[in-house]
């Protein structure tokens, strides 16, 4: 792993914990490197990091730059600035992160990818490099824009980031003759109430909705409900589509019916397929949606012997190793 990957990848580090608070606003992390004349190895380290903690606060780049000391801030003119994505270079809630990076006088900035968002894509490492600054873009970048797949996802295709969420039977049945069946153990609901939490809204079908009344809120974790959308049967996906990225929906879970799942899966319309598995079978029901021919898997979990297997699209943003699940 060279230097500019390991300081990347402590910038998604932080950049992650913005999962909650920094939406709709991508989740940046900032690193800044230097090398104090004290250290008698010459290797340079950390003197300031931070990221963008909450939508209409302080950028990344603007709290890494606030948590150097003062007694380390005569280094910033040799130093380095690793940013997962690219610095803004308009004025919104908060002034242009690349005026600030220019106005500290770095050496250098290494940034994961570039912003996707109109009022950026490309201005930003524009700025900076006119300013005489080196800018080396591209390090790690599937991993920095698998981070911000919602946002990318959001922006380039103007729709939501579409997970479509079931659980099954081990012999492949969503219900039990057709009545609700209780599938998700006690780690596995925590874990689908996570993800609740991390995303902007929750679908089921109108049949669903009537047939078991489901709360679809965050109850075992902490965090905010998804915006509630039951999906009738006279409301085209095109129209639906439209009017999240209106109310600025950046991702969407769709937990069924197998009516429901099928439509969106005929229409193309699915960025991510998690299928929980549990042990128990029945001997009728409504079959679980088949997956597509295109899916590609990547990650299997097991709690408590239920398995959660996550798939993604070929044209999705490519996961990696190290992308959070």
């Amino acid at each position: 792993m060279s230097e500019d990957e390991k300081y990347m990848r402590r910038c998604l580090q932080l950049a992650a914990n913005g999962i909650q608070g920094a939406r709709p606003n991508p989740m940046v992390g900032a690193v800044i490197v230097a090398t104090r004349p004290s250290d008698i190895r010459h290797q340079p380290s950390i003197i300031g990091e931070g990221y963008h903690v909450r939508c209409g606060e302080g950028h990344a780049e603007v709290n890494a730059f606030a948590s150097v000391s003062r007694e380390d801030e005569s280094l910033l003119k040799d130093a380095t600035i690793y940013v997962s994505l690219e610095p803004c270079a308009h004025y919104g809630k908060t002034p242009p992160c690349a005026e600030l990076i220019i106005r500290k006088g770095v050496k250098r900035v290494v940034v994961g990818c570039i912003d996707p968002f109109a009022k950026v894509q490309g201005r930003g490492v524009q700025m900076i490099r006119e300013a005489g600054i080196e800018v080396t873009v591209g390090v790690l970048e599937q991993e920095c824009q698998w981070l911000n797949r919602r946002f990318f996802t959001y922006h380039s295709k103007h729709r939501p980031y579409i997970i479509l969420k079931w659980a099954q039977t081990a012999n492949g049945f969503i219900d039990d003759h057709f009545q609700p069946l209780q599938i998700s153990n006690e780690q596995t609901q925590m874990l689908s109430h996570q993800l609740r939490a991390e995303e902007d809204a929750i679908l089921v079908g109108h049949t669903t909705d009537v047939r078991e009344h489901p709360q679809l809120t965050v109850r075992h974790w902490h965090g905010p409900n998804p915006k509630r959308i039951v999906l009738t049967h006279n409301r085209p996906l095109s129209q639906l589509m439209d009017d999240l990225y209106q109310h600025v929906i950046q991702s969407l879970i769709v937990e069924g019916g197998r009516q429901t799942h099928d439509s969106f899966l005929a229409a193309g319309l699915w960025d991510e397929i998690r299928v929980e598995t549990s042990p128990i079978t029945v001997s009728d029901g409504t079959r679980a949606p088949q997956l597509p021919a295109d899916v590609q898997l990547y990650n299997t979990v097991e709690y408590g012997g239920n398995i959660i297997t996550s798939y993604r699209s070929q044209q999705a943003l490519r996961p990696t190793s190290a992308s959070p699940i």
